[in-house]
């Protein structure tokens, strides 16, 4: 009888290890408990909707196939997720997500992130600048999560780890130092849409990638002569506090649409989900790995007057370097990206506020 009822707890067991599934149009969840498959599914299904509709002004078309995402609940875990999908012509497939954390931090802010990739990836398909991605996708977060990556970026513009838009603008992948590229690229992509709207910011996206001449997507989409200019705005704004913008209606240009906001997220953990592509198959990866630590909370300063980016003998040496030219497209392409142990640069954007000088 004993065995038996042991048996019956160790079978009970392995049943619940392998968690409950729940199936809707686009996802398929896969949870602890059907209860939480449920309500992760259908929150999917929502964010979808909305996000896409608030993004792009439509629906999107449902997916041939079903993103997996696995959920992992505990109280002890950091809050945060992974996605991939695969670019095939002009198909998007290969979904998968993974996230974590306590399970209302799921619902409220890990989810809607991750969806807002999903609904980039079908919209461009092709891969997007890092930092307009995990930018954009930042601003859909808690106003809790967003003040996290504003006190950040002081840190950062303070402390020689802030990222030049030239270089920033020009990244297809997550650098060695990551956490500026997500203040900055939130910083920045919130500074463009509350001017403009977020239309406007996806149009300005897709003219840059056309052919990587960012200077003339920002005199056309927000009339900036290049992006020294832009940066040198965007610096000024950020000097002040960052403060809330007006939006200011372009000819032809649809009006910003509210998002719908939801509670904080905590710290995330590291990296560990990645998604590779067999050599010389026909498809680009992209992986969008939100595994990241976020630092704790910290006191915002008063920021200085900036200056110039780099030195003079550096600007030279660089005007005289040839630009090489992008690669030509390939039929056979493999991407991969997985932020790694964050490492100092050399440069500060703004100056010590104590000293007033600028650290090279």
């Amino acid at each position: 009888m004993e065995a038996r009822i042991l048996r019956g707890v160790i079978l009970t067991a392995a049943l619940a290890s392998l968690g409950a599934n729940y199936r809707t149009t686009n996802f398929l969840v896969t949870a602890p408990t059907s209860q939480m498959a449920q309500q992760v599914g259908q929150a999917a299904e929502k964010y979808r909707k909305q996000l896409a509709i608030e993004w792009v002004g439509r629906q999107l078309p449902n997916w041939q196939s079903p993103c997996p995402i696995r959920v992992t609940v505990g109280e002890h875990l950091g809050a945060g997720g992974a996605t991939t999908f695969m670019f095939e012509g002009d198909r998007v497939h290969g979904w998968r997500m993974s996230i974590q954390g306590p399970f209302n931090r799921i619902l409220d802010s890990v989810l809607p992130h991750e969806v807002t990739h999903t609904v980039f990836a079908t919209h461009f398909r092709r891969p997007l600048p890092r930092w307009a991605d995990e930018g954009a996708c930042t601003t859909v977060e808690h106003h809790s999560e967003r003040a996290k990556h504003q006190k950040m970026l002081v840190h950062f513009l303070r402390t020689g780890r802030g990222i030049s838009l030239q270089r920033l603008f020009r990244m297809k992948e997550y650098p060695h130092d990551i956490m500026p590229l997500y203040a900055q690229g939130y910083s920045i992509a919130r500074y463009l849409i509350e001017q403009h709207g977020r239309r406007q910011f996806l149009g300005f996206v897709a003219d840059g990638l056309q052919d990587e001449n960012w200077r003339r997507a920002c005199k056309k989409f927000y009339g900036h002569e290049s992006l020294p200019a832009l940066q040198e705005s965007w610096l000024g704004w950020v000097k002040q506090g960052s403060p809330t913008l007006a939006l200011q209606t372009r000819p032809g240009v649809p009006a910003r649409l509210t998002s719908g906001q939801t509670d904080a997220k905590q710290p995330r953990p590291r990296p560990n989900l990645i998604h590779r592509v067999p050599k010389g198959s026909p498809l680009t990866s992209r992986t969008n790995t939100d595994l990241v630590p976020v630092p704790g909370r910290g006191s915002t300063a008063t920021l200085a007057s900036s200056q110039t980016w780099r030195s003079s003998s550096e600007r030279a040496k660089r005007a005289r370097s040839p630009r090489p030219k992008p690669p030509a497209p390939s039929a056979s392409h493999e991407q991969l990206a997985r932020p790694q142990t964050p490492q100092p640069v050399r440069q500060a954007i703004l100056p010590d506020v104590s000293t007033g000088v600028i650290r090279r």
